[in-house]
């Protein structure tokens, strides 16, 4: 019997944002499970140096494109997933109507996609979502305590309306959806100036500068290496049934900033002091979430602990550093060598 088109052909999947730190993991996965991959990035805070080692695959497609834009694909897609939109404060505060426009039209445009391609859908939510929390740790029934005026809620309100369409679209039957709250991921390829907290303290130590501290520090976050955090998003789009409801994926272990420095401090041998700046207008106080629901549906938990995760990060970023200066004495070193050239070349 003749196989269908649909059939013969290679499952493609979708990876809005896929030039980000966390949707380059993503794609790399993908491409590794025998997935065809068609990541879209505006390179706004994507970068191609994430997907250096994919682009050429023929299994791979790059669309630069805002997701803000209608998608003409040309082609039909299987599995979207959306983890389009800047993720730390400085970034998504730059522009912060850009912001709402990304987590909403964005979201719109590629729900739409997935209905018109009967496509399954993923959403990348935040912990954001539960605003500064008044509950500890944070369920995915809790309602939030977000500040819908506040300099953050361009990211918090943009990411609550788009679980909204989610859910819309998935109660009218137009698209199987799934929703993930993500909390705080780290990890290589993460941009050492994006301002969040883990890459701007490693950086720092490395370059033996003061470790900013923002309030007093007892703040607290939980962190997940990156490879755990794409593990449950995969469990997450495939599982089946669709669990109709949001799920946190992050990693329960409880952190201050303060414990945090004082590691990276140990594990960069940096005698870099700390520099105490005024805690940000709705910085949340707590933030940890409650996996319950995830180990239940999708039997996921984070494997790699604190320690071994931030290694392996500040190896990265070490590379990055060395690559960096070796770039800057090259550029020197022609500067000189240009300058020495004209110098030669006037008359006596």
């Amino acid at each position: 019997m003749q196989l269908s088109r649909k059939a013969q052909r290679t499952k493609t999947v979708l990876v809005a944002g896929g030039a980000g730190f966390l949707g380059s993991h993503l794609c790399e996965t993908m491409l590794q499970a025998g997935w065809r991959v068609i990541c879209v990035d505006n390179f706004l805070t994507g970068r191609m140096e994430n997907i250096a080692s994919i682009a050429d695959r023929p299994d791979f497609r790059l669309i630069k494109q805002d997701i803000c834009r209608p998608l003409e694909l040309g082609e039909p897609v299987d599995r979207i997933f959306n983890m389009a939109c800047a993720a730390s404060p400085p970034r998504y505060q730059a522009d912060p109507v850009h912001t709402t426009r990304t987590c909403v039209i964005g979201t719109l445009n590629l729900l739409e996609l997935a209905a018109r391609n009967g496509a399954r859908f993923l959403q990348a939510s935040t912990s954001e979502i539960y605003g500064d929390p008044e509950q500890h740790p944070q369920k995915e029934d809790y309602v939030g305590h977000v500040n819908c005026i506040g300099p953050r809620a361009c990211y918090d309100e943009g990411k609550r309306t788009a679980e909204t369409l989610c859910f819309d679209y998935l109660r009218m039957g137009k698209a199987d959806i799934r929703v993930a709250r993500i909390f705080n991921t780290y990890g290589p390829r993460m941009d050492p100036a994006d301002g969040r907290i883990v890459s701007n303290l490693i950086m720092q130590a490395l370059e033996r500068r003061p470790l900013t501290i923002f309030g007093d520090g007892l703040q607290t976050r939980s962190f997940c290496y990156v490879s755990d955090l794409v593990d449950g998003l995969i469990r997450l789009m495939d599982v089946d049934p669709n669990p109709r409801q949001p799920v946190n994926l992050g990693n329960p272990g409880e952190f201050t900033i303060l414990q945090l420095a004082s590691l990276v401090r140990g594990m960069t041998a940096t005698k870099s002091g700390l520099k105490f700046l005024p805690l940000p207008q709705d910085d949340p106080r707590r933030r940890q979430p409650d996996i319950s629901r995830a180990k239940k549906l999708l039997g996921w938990s984070p494997k790699v602990p604190l320690r071994q995760g931030l290694m392996r990060t500040i190896g990265y970023f070490a590379e990055l550093e060395t690559a960096q200066m070796i770039d800057r004495r090259r550029q020197i070193a022609a500067t000189v060598r240009s300058a020495s050239g004209r110098l030669q070349n006037l008359p006596a």
